[in-house]
Protein backbone atom coordinates (compact mmCIF):
# COMPACT_ATOMS: atom_id res chain seq x y z
CA UNK A 1 0.00 0.00 0.00
CA UNK A 2 1.33 3.48 -0.86
CA UNK A 3 0.80 7.15 -0.34
CA UNK A 4 -0.98 8.10 3.22
CA UNK A 5 0.30 5.53 5.13
CA UNK A 6 4.02 5.35 3.61
CA UNK A 7 6.69 4.47 5.97
CA UNK A 8 4.21 2.30 8.19
CA UNK A 9 4.59 -1.21 7.33
CA UNK A 10 0.94 -0.94 6.15
CA UNK A 11 0.71 -3.46 3.42
CA UNK A 12 -3.27 -4.51 3.35
CA UNK A 13 -5.91 -1.45 1.96
CA UNK A 14 -8.47 -2.40 5.18
CA UNK A 15 -8.26 -0.66 8.36
CA UNK A 16 -9.70 -1.55 11.46
CA UNK A 17 -11.70 1.11 12.91
CA UNK A 18 -12.24 3.03 16.48
CA UNK A 19 -15.08 1.76 18.47
CA UNK A 20 -14.90 3.77 21.52
CA UNK A 21 -17.06 1.94 24.77
CA UNK A 22 -14.88 -1.32 24.56
CA UNK A 23 -15.26 -2.89 21.36
CA UNK A 24 -11.65 -1.69 19.87
CA UNK A 25 -9.31 -3.28 22.22
CA UNK A 26 -5.26 -3.57 21.94
CA UNK A 27 -5.52 -7.22 21.23
CA UNK A 28 -7.80 -6.08 18.16
CA UNK A 29 -5.77 -3.61 17.27
CA UNK A 30 -2.44 -6.12 17.45
CA UNK A 31 -4.39 -8.20 15.22
CA UNK A 32 -4.86 -5.54 12.32
CA UNK A 33 -0.70 -5.36 12.74
CA UNK A 34 -0.40 -8.70 11.92
CA UNK A 35 -2.50 -8.80 9.15
CA UNK A 36 -1.01 -5.72 7.67
CA UNK A 37 -3.57 -3.38 8.61
CA UNK A 38 -3.41 -0.25 10.06
CA UNK A 39 -5.41 -0.85 13.78
CA UNK A 40 -7.02 2.04 15.85
CA UNK A 41 -7.68 2.37 19.41
CA UNK A 42 -10.44 4.67 20.63
CA UNK A 43 -9.34 7.25 23.08
CA UNK A 44 -13.15 8.12 23.47
CA UNK A 45 -14.73 8.06 27.55
CA UNK A 46 -11.15 6.98 28.60
CA UNK A 47 -8.69 8.43 30.89
CA UNK A 48 -5.47 9.69 29.51
CA UNK A 49 -3.85 7.19 31.64
CA UNK A 50 -6.16 4.08 30.06
CA UNK A 51 -5.52 5.53 26.90
CA UNK A 52 -1.35 5.52 27.61
CA UNK A 53 -1.94 1.74 28.72
CA UNK A 54 -3.27 0.90 25.91
CA UNK A 55 -0.80 2.41 23.85
CA UNK A 56 1.47 0.45 25.83
CA UNK A 57 -0.37 -2.97 25.27
CA UNK A 58 -0.27 -2.34 21.16
CA UNK A 59 3.55 -1.76 21.38
CA UNK A 60 4.37 -4.68 23.20
CA UNK A 61 2.80 -6.81 21.19
CA UNK A 62 5.13 -5.76 18.79
CA UNK A 63 2.87 -3.52 16.33
CA UNK A 64 4.41 -1.14 14.58
CA UNK A 65 1.96 1.04 12.81
CA UNK A 66 -1.00 1.69 14.82
CA UNK A 67 -3.52 5.14 15.92
CA UNK A 68 -5.44 6.43 17.98
CA UNK A 69 -8.49 8.45 17.03
CA UNK A 70 -9.66 11.17 20.13
CA UNK A 71 -13.03 12.95 20.60
CA UNK A 72 -12.54 16.47 19.40
CA UNK A 73 -14.69 18.94 21.47
CA UNK A 74 -17.62 20.04 19.59
CA UNK A 75 -20.24 19.76 22.70
CA UNK A 76 -23.82 20.12 22.61
CA UNK A 77 -25.44 21.68 25.63
CA UNK A 78 -28.12 19.93 26.71
CA UNK A 79 -31.56 22.45 27.94
CA UNK A 80 -31.60 21.93 31.49
CA UNK A 81 -35.23 21.40 31.47
CA UNK A 82 -34.99 18.38 28.62
CA UNK A 83 -32.66 16.99 30.09
CA UNK A 84 -34.13 16.74 33.60
CA UNK A 85 -37.55 16.03 32.20
CA UNK A 86 -35.79 12.86 29.98
CA UNK A 87 -33.73 11.73 33.24
CA UNK A 88 -37.11 11.27 34.63
CA UNK A 89 -38.87 9.31 31.82
CA UNK A 90 -35.30 6.98 32.55
CA UNK A 91 -36.14 6.45 35.95
CA UNK A 92 -38.57 3.86 35.23
CA UNK A 93 -35.79 1.67 33.36
CA UNK A 94 -33.50 2.63 36.03
CA UNK A 95 -35.41 0.90 39.16
CA UNK A 96 -34.91 -2.09 37.43
CA UNK A 97 -31.28 -2.33 38.11
CA UNK A 98 -31.79 0.32 41.69
CA UNK A 99 -29.90 3.08 40.19
CA UNK A 100 -31.31 7.06 40.46
CA UNK A 101 -30.39 8.60 37.45
CA UNK A 102 -28.91 12.05 37.05
CA UNK A 103 -29.43 13.21 40.72
CA UNK A 104 -26.94 15.93 40.23
CA UNK A 105 -26.47 18.51 37.25
CA UNK A 106 -25.86 17.12 33.99
CA UNK A 107 -22.22 16.59 32.99
CA UNK A 108 -20.52 18.75 30.12
CA UNK A 109 -16.87 18.13 29.84
CA UNK A 110 -14.18 18.02 26.98
CA UNK A 111 -13.36 13.69 27.45
CA UNK A 112 -10.20 14.87 29.14
CA UNK A 113 -8.87 16.72 25.13
CA UNK A 114 -6.00 18.44 26.83
CA UNK A 115 -4.60 15.88 28.47
CA UNK A 116 -4.96 13.68 25.82
CA UNK A 117 -2.90 15.34 22.96
CA UNK A 118 -0.06 16.30 25.83
CA UNK A 119 -0.08 12.55 25.55
CA UNK A 120 -0.07 12.48 21.99
CA UNK A 121 2.77 15.20 21.10
CA UNK A 122 4.90 14.10 24.25
CA UNK A 123 4.78 9.96 23.56
CA UNK A 124 3.56 10.00 19.97
CA UNK A 125 2.03 7.27 17.80
CA UNK A 126 1.99 6.84 13.94
CA UNK A 127 -1.22 8.28 13.05
CA UNK A 128 -4.05 10.26 15.38
CA UNK A 129 -7.78 10.76 13.85
CA UNK A 130 -10.44 13.36 15.14
CA UNK A 131 -14.13 12.74 15.43
CA UNK A 132 -17.10 14.84 16.19
CA UNK A 133 -15.21 18.31 14.80
CA UNK A 134 -11.76 19.81 14.02
CA UNK A 135 -9.19 20.22 16.23
CA UNK A 136 -8.06 23.74 17.22
CA UNK A 137 -4.85 24.65 14.85
CA UNK A 138 -2.46 24.95 17.39
CA UNK A 139 -3.27 21.28 18.83
CA UNK A 140 -2.86 20.02 15.02
CA UNK A 141 0.36 21.46 14.54
CA UNK A 142 1.87 20.11 17.75
CA UNK A 143 1.04 16.69 16.42
CA UNK A 144 2.36 17.59 12.95
CA UNK A 145 5.15 18.92 15.19
CA UNK A 146 5.85 15.19 16.51
CA UNK A 147 5.45 13.90 13.52
CA UNK A 148 2.52 12.41 13.86
CA UNK A 149 0.05 11.72 10.66
CA UNK A 150 -3.34 13.24 11.24
CA UNK A 151 -7.06 12.13 9.96
CA UNK A 152 -9.95 14.03 10.31
CA UNK A 153 -13.26 12.09 10.10
CA UNK A 154 -15.81 13.64 7.77
CA UNK A 155 -19.18 13.07 6.35
CA UNK A 156 -19.71 15.96 4.18
CA UNK A 157 -18.16 17.85 0.81
CA UNK A 158 -18.42 21.17 3.38
CA UNK A 159 -16.84 18.95 6.17
CA UNK A 160 -14.32 17.87 4.06
CA UNK A 161 -13.21 20.96 2.39
CA UNK A 162 -13.47 22.37 6.50
CA UNK A 163 -10.44 19.79 7.58
CA UNK A 164 -8.32 20.07 4.22
CA UNK A 165 -7.75 23.95 5.08
CA UNK A 166 -6.83 23.59 8.75
CA UNK A 167 -3.96 21.54 7.44
CA UNK A 168 -4.75 18.12 7.92
CA UNK A 169 -3.10 14.64 6.33
CA UNK A 170 -6.58 13.19 5.07
CA UNK A 171 -9.43 12.50 5.44
CA UNK A 172 -11.72 9.48 6.97
CA UNK A 173 -14.78 9.64 4.86
CA UNK A 174 -17.69 8.14 6.90
CA UNK A 175 -21.11 7.24 5.46
CA UNK A 176 -24.57 7.39 6.97
CA UNK A 177 -24.21 3.30 6.95
CA UNK A 178 -21.70 3.16 9.62
CA UNK A 179 -22.76 2.13 13.21
CA UNK A 180 -22.18 3.87 16.39
CA UNK A 181 -21.78 7.65 16.48
CA UNK A 182 -22.15 9.46 13.26
CA UNK A 183 -19.13 11.47 12.95
CA UNK A 184 -21.26 14.90 11.26
CA UNK A 185 -19.63 18.06 13.11
CA UNK A 186 -23.23 19.71 13.14
CA UNK A 187 -25.30 16.50 14.97
CA UNK A 188 -28.56 18.32 15.16
CA UNK A 189 -28.50 18.08 11.45
CA UNK A 190 -28.26 14.54 9.71
CA UNK A 191 -25.81 13.57 7.24
CA UNK A 192 -27.33 12.70 4.01
CA UNK A 193 -27.74 8.84 3.64
CA UNK A 194 -25.79 8.21 0.47
CA UNK A 195 -23.66 5.12 -0.31
CA UNK A 196 -20.09 5.70 0.87
CA UNK A 197 -18.83 5.24 -2.96
CA UNK A 198 -21.29 8.34 -3.77
CA UNK A 199 -20.21 10.09 -1.24
CA UNK A 200 -16.05 9.40 -1.76
CA UNK A 201 -16.41 10.43 -5.26
CA UNK A 202 -18.28 13.88 -4.56
CA UNK A 203 -15.52 14.46 -1.38
CA UNK A 204 -12.23 13.42 -4.03
CA UNK A 205 -13.38 16.06 -6.66
CA UNK A 206 -13.79 18.98 -3.69
CA UNK A 207 -10.62 18.27 -1.91
CA UNK A 208 -6.78 17.01 -2.90
CA UNK A 209 -6.63 14.77 0.30
CA UNK A 210 -5.85 11.50 0.70
CA UNK A 211 -9.25 9.08 1.62
CA UNK A 212 -9.99 6.49 3.99
CA UNK A 213 -14.03 5.31 3.20
CA UNK A 214 -15.93 3.86 6.07
CA UNK A 215 -19.59 3.09 6.46
CA UNK A 216 -21.35 -0.01 5.14
CA UNK A 217 -17.47 -1.86 4.65
CA UNK A 218 -18.37 -5.58 5.56
CA UNK A 219 -17.07 -7.73 2.10
CA UNK A 220 -14.48 -7.67 0.08
CA UNK A 221 -16.71 -6.33 -2.62
CA UNK A 222 -16.98 -3.32 -0.24
CA UNK A 223 -13.19 -3.00 0.10
CA UNK A 224 -13.16 -3.07 -4.15
CA UNK A 225 -15.96 -0.47 -4.57
CA UNK A 226 -14.33 1.91 -2.19
CA UNK A 227 -11.01 1.75 -3.37
CA UNK A 228 -12.72 2.45 -6.84
CA UNK A 229 -14.27 5.38 -5.63
CA UNK A 230 -10.73 6.82 -4.75
CA UNK A 231 -9.97 5.92 -1.33
CA UNK A 232 -7.07 4.58 -0.55
CA UNK A 233 -7.79 2.26 2.30
CA UNK A 234 -11.12 0.94 3.55
CA UNK A 235 -12.20 1.25 6.82
CA UNK A 236 -14.02 -1.83 8.75
CA UNK A 237 -15.68 -1.54 12.20
CA UNK A 238 -19.18 -3.04 12.58
CA UNK A 239 -17.29 -6.70 10.20
CA UNK A 240 -15.16 -6.86 13.63
CA UNK A 241 -17.38 -6.87 16.44
CA UNK A 242 -17.97 -10.57 16.79
CA UNK A 243 -14.22 -11.23 16.18
CA UNK A 244 -12.44 -13.05 19.21
CA UNK A 245 -10.32 -10.30 20.29
CA UNK A 246 -13.03 -7.70 19.82
CA UNK A 247 -14.02 -6.22 23.67
CA UNK A 248 -18.14 -5.64 22.54
CA UNK A 249 -19.89 -7.20 25.43
CA UNK A 250 -21.77 -10.81 25.22
CA UNK A 251 -25.17 -9.02 24.84
CA UNK A 252 -24.07 -6.94 22.03
CA UNK A 253 -22.29 -10.04 20.28
CA UNK A 254 -25.10 -12.30 20.74
CA UNK A 255 -27.63 -9.35 19.59
CA UNK A 256 -26.11 -9.21 16.14
CA UNK A 257 -26.96 -12.70 15.67
CA UNK A 258 -30.30 -12.72 17.24
CA UNK A 259 -31.30 -10.02 16.43
CA UNK A 260 -30.94 -10.40 12.08
CA UNK A 261 -34.44 -9.82 11.54
CA UNK A 262 -34.38 -5.97 13.52
CA UNK A 263 -33.41 -2.48 10.65
CA UNK A 264 -30.78 -0.53 13.00
CA UNK A 265 -32.24 2.96 13.39
CA UNK A 266 -30.24 6.41 13.94
CA UNK A 267 -30.36 7.46 17.43
CA UNK A 268 -29.65 9.55 20.05
CA UNK A 269 -31.35 8.19 22.78
CA UNK A 270 -28.21 6.87 24.03
CA UNK A 271 -26.17 9.60 24.17
CA UNK A 272 -27.44 12.84 22.85
CA UNK A 273 -25.74 12.75 19.28
CA UNK A 274 -26.61 10.66 16.63
CA UNK A 275 -25.52 7.03 16.50
CA UNK A 276 -26.84 4.09 14.92
CA UNK A 277 -27.90 0.94 16.45
CA UNK A 278 -30.09 -1.76 16.06
CA UNK A 279 -33.84 -0.73 17.37
CA UNK A 280 -34.65 -2.57 20.77
CA UNK A 281 -36.39 -1.60 23.48
CA UNK A 282 -34.75 1.52 24.65
CA UNK A 283 -34.52 2.71 21.49
CA UNK A 284 -38.69 2.56 20.74
CA UNK A 285 -39.59 3.94 24.16
CA UNK A 286 -37.22 6.90 24.27
CA UNK A 287 -36.28 7.81 20.71
CA UNK A 288 -38.18 10.39 20.70
CA UNK A 289 -38.45 11.58 24.13
CA UNK A 290 -34.05 12.18 23.99
CA UNK A 291 -32.99 15.97 23.99
CA UNK A 292 -29.96 16.49 22.10
CA UNK A 293 -26.71 17.17 24.22
CA UNK A 294 -23.78 15.79 24.16
CA UNK A 295 -22.00 14.37 26.46
CA UNK A 296 -24.47 15.27 28.94
CA UNK A 297 -27.08 12.87 27.89
CA UNK A 298 -24.03 9.63 26.99
CA UNK A 299 -23.07 10.51 30.70
CA UNK A 300 -26.67 10.51 32.15
CA UNK A 301 -27.33 6.66 30.30
CA UNK A 302 -24.06 4.93 31.00
CA UNK A 303 -24.89 3.36 34.36
CA UNK A 304 -28.09 2.17 32.59
CA UNK A 305 -26.35 0.64 29.61
CA UNK A 306 -23.59 -0.80 31.83
CA UNK A 307 -26.11 -2.35 34.16
CA UNK A 308 -28.19 -3.81 31.37
CA UNK A 309 -24.52 -5.60 29.68
CA UNK A 310 -23.71 -6.96 33.11
CA UNK A 311 -26.89 -8.36 33.12
CA UNK A 312 -27.53 -9.47 29.64
CA UNK A 313 -30.06 -6.79 29.02
CA UNK A 314 -30.68 -6.95 25.47
CA UNK A 315 -33.77 -4.23 25.84
CA UNK A 316 -31.64 -1.55 27.44
CA UNK A 317 -27.87 -1.77 25.49
CA UNK A 318 -26.75 0.39 23.40
CA UNK A 319 -26.31 -2.28 20.47
CA UNK A 320 -23.93 -0.12 18.05
CA UNK A 321 -24.42 -2.05 14.75
CA UNK A 322 -24.20 -0.56 10.68
CA UNK A 323 -26.20 -1.04 8.62
CA UNK A 324 -24.61 -4.45 6.77
CA UNK A 325 -24.13 -6.34 10.60
CA UNK A 326 -25.45 -9.10 9.26
CA UNK A 327 -22.24 -9.82 7.66
CA UNK A 328 -20.40 -9.99 11.35
CA UNK A 329 -18.69 -13.34 11.52
CA UNK A 330 -17.47 -14.51 14.73
CA UNK A 331 -13.71 -15.98 14.58
CA UNK A 332 -9.81 -14.67 14.38
CA UNK A 333 -9.82 -11.06 13.68
CA UNK A 334 -6.58 -11.35 11.71
CA UNK A 335 -8.30 -13.47 9.56
CA UNK A 336 -11.85 -11.30 9.35
CA UNK A 337 -9.23 -8.61 7.86
CA UNK A 338 -7.42 -10.68 5.49
CA UNK A 339 -11.03 -11.71 3.70
CA UNK A 340 -12.07 -8.44 3.56
CA UNK A 341 -8.55 -7.29 1.76
CA UNK A 342 -9.03 -10.80 -0.65
CA UNK A 343 -10.15 -8.97 -3.17
CA UNK A 344 -7.97 -5.68 -3.57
Amino acid sequence: MSGLFDGLGVSSPVVAAPMAGGPTTPALVAAAGRAGALGFLAAGYRTPEDVSAQIGAVRRAGTGAFGVNVFAPNPVPVDPGEFRAYAEALQSDGDVYGLRLAEGAAVENDDHWGDKIALLVADPVPVVSFTFGLPPRADLLALRRAGVVVLQTVTSVAEARAAEEIGVDGLVVQAAAAGAHSGTFTPGVLPDDVPLPELLRAVRAAVRLPLVGAGGVATPDDVVAVLGAGAEAAMAGTALLRTDESGASAVHKAALVELSNVETVVTRAFSGRPARALRNGFVERFDGLAPLGYPAVHHLTTPLRRAAAAAGDVERVNLWAGKRFRHARPGAARAALAGLAAKA
